[in-house]
């Protein structure tokens, strides 16, 4: 996304797989003793202060600063300290957990929504479940993979969705142009997807039609969940202990991509997760693959795109979302309890989330803010952003955010990556692949 410290507009998913990282190498968060303790009947005139960490850099945490003084002059009684919290996104699941440990930690936090589990299973959380159940919330406005993903083990609401994304197929025009071929529709098969692919490539003047990363990170692994998922796949097994890749959509989906890039070699193989984005930009790829943090490059440089939803599968356009939440704290305080949400529901109504995420070129959290005068107005500065925001109604599945999922997405990356590079087997690969997200699951 474009708000945090470490997603830049040409990275987005880079942030999520170092966030992943992190969790891997944190144990306080399992089971901490001690915290504060204060009022145990609710008072809504007393003086309460609460403290934020926003993890966001400094132009977006002005945006916050500005929004909490506007709370504050709504209600004089509570006083609310906005701060970064770290000195990366990344830093605060540590910065979290050492907190826990001494009993000084935050009203509520930014936090990657992958960390969602884990926070839960601290025991710090709040349970926001029956207040977002409220109609006035509209809580069915978000997206259901931001949904599940405040709501990680299906059991408590753990706060609010903070940054919604997902990833949209962006065509470059030029490419399309030059090889006579006709533009994407939001009605296209992953068959026309490889046929154009094919079309429009031009390897003697290295000119592809799709980018790929094969770096094994993040990127490589999440771009192909939308492939396993249109195809009846999962990721995990029902009680989650186990992989659910490696079966017969998993092999389905992997192979198409492996055919696109060992035997129509249309595919450009990025070892870095960056060349693709900016071969794109360069009219030196045809397709890829991503969010709204690429629309702003584009921009920039002059290239002539558009953007449509996914191909599908059987009519299912399903895409892969990493929505990031608002984790909400639980100090026994029944008085910091009540304003953090409120201050936190606030912050996401859609007159205040056009002040924070629309104003910076994120989506907006909400569907009702799409025909807002607004977004409308992002979209003039950014063309192919309302077509994501409409994407969003696809992102039906949430990325698993159990603890071992940084190990069998560095399994699963490593396979793709394998694979695409004409490196063994389908299924051989999936196998091995299985073999070891299997033991980081246990191993969590």
């Amino acid at each position: 996304m474009l708000t945090k410290f470490t997603r830049s507009t040409s990275g987005g998913v880079r942030a999520v797989a170092s966030g992943l990282a992190v969790i891997a190498t944190v144990a306080l968060l399992a089971g901490c003793a001690g915290g504060s303790t204060g009022s145990a009947t609710l008072d809504k005139k007393a003086n309460v202060s609460l403290t934020m960490w926003t993890g966001q850099d400094a132009g977006a945490e002005k945006l916050i600063e500005k929004l909490a003084a506007k709370f504050e002059k709504l209600h004089p009684n509570v006083s609310l300290t906005v701060s970064p919290g770290a000195s990366s996104t990344e830093d605060l699941l540590q910065k979290l957990s050492a907190s826990f440990a001494g009993g000084n930690y935050p009203d509520l936090s930014y936090a990657f929504g992958s960390w969602s589990s884990q926070l839960e299973s601290s025991g710090r959380t709040l349970d926001i479940t029956k207040k977002v159940a409220d109609p006035t919330v509209k809580w069915s406005e978000f997206s259901e993979a931001a949904q599940q993903t405040a709501r990680p083990t299906g059991v408590k609401t753990i706060g609010f969705p903070a940054v919604v994304d997902n990833i949209s197929l962006l065509y470059n025009k030029t490419v399309f142009d030059n090889a006579g071929v006709a533009y994407p529709t939001d009605n296209w098969t992953w068959d026309d997807f490889r046929a154009a692919a094919k079309k429009i490539s031009d390897p003697a003047k290295k000119v592809y039609g799709y980018g790929y990363s094969v770096s094994g990170s993040e990127d490589t692994t999440w771009q192909l969940w939308p492939h396993l998922w249109q195809n009846g796949g999962s990721i995990l097994s029902e009680d989650g202990s186990k992989s659910a890749f490696d079966s017969e959509a998993g092999r389905k989906s992997l192979t198409l991509l492996r055919d696109m890039a060992v035997d129509d070699k249309s595919v450009y193989l990025d070892q870095t997760d960056t060349k693709y984005g900016q071969l794109f930009t360069s009219n030196a790829i045809g397709m890829i693959t991503s969010g709204p943090w690429q629309l702003y490059d584009l921009g920039v440089a002059g290239t002539k795109y558009g953007v449509t939803v996914l191909p599908g599968t059987d009519g299912k356009h399903t895409t892969v979302s990493g929505p990031d939440i608002w984790a909400l704290f639980d100090h026994k305080d029944a008085n910091r309890a009540y304003w953090s949400y409120e201050w936190t529901k606030f912050l996401t109504d859609p007159a205040q989330d056009e002040l924070f995420n629309v104003a910076i070129g994120n989506l907006p959290l909400r569907s009702s803010e799409v025909d807002s005068p607004a977004f409308k107005k992002k979209v003039e500065e950014n063309p192919g952003l309302e077509v994501m925001a409409a994407n969003s109604v696809n992102a039906t599945v949430a990325r698993p955010t159990v603890a071992g999922y940084v190990g069998l997405s560095a399994a699963f990356g490593d396979a793709v990556s394998q694979v695409l590079q004409g490196k063994g087997t389908v299924d051989g690969a999936l196998k091995t692949a299985a073999a070891k997200a299997d033991k980081a699951l246990k191993d969590k």
